[in-house]
């Protein structure tokens, strides 16, 4: 299994495509990354380990 994934994700401002580099080592993340293309911060959360919701999840700064 590769450690390092790559995932689409969309921007909850702009709606358009961004992508996300998912390093699978860690189970558990949340960080904040700017929107590729219109520049906001976007929350990820990343849950590898949780099989009842989305592995990946992104949210504006009000929804998180």
């Amino acid at each position: 299994m590769d450690l390092i994934e790559t995932r689409t994700m969309q921007c909850p401002y702009c709606g358009e495509p961004i992508e996300l580099i998912i390093d699978r080592s860690v189970p558990q993340q949340r960080y904040i990354e700017d929107c590729q293309v219109c520049c906001r911060p976007i929350t990820v959360d990343i849950d590898l380990d949780t099989p009842d919701r989305a592995p990946v999840q992104v949210f504006d700064e009000n929804e998180s």
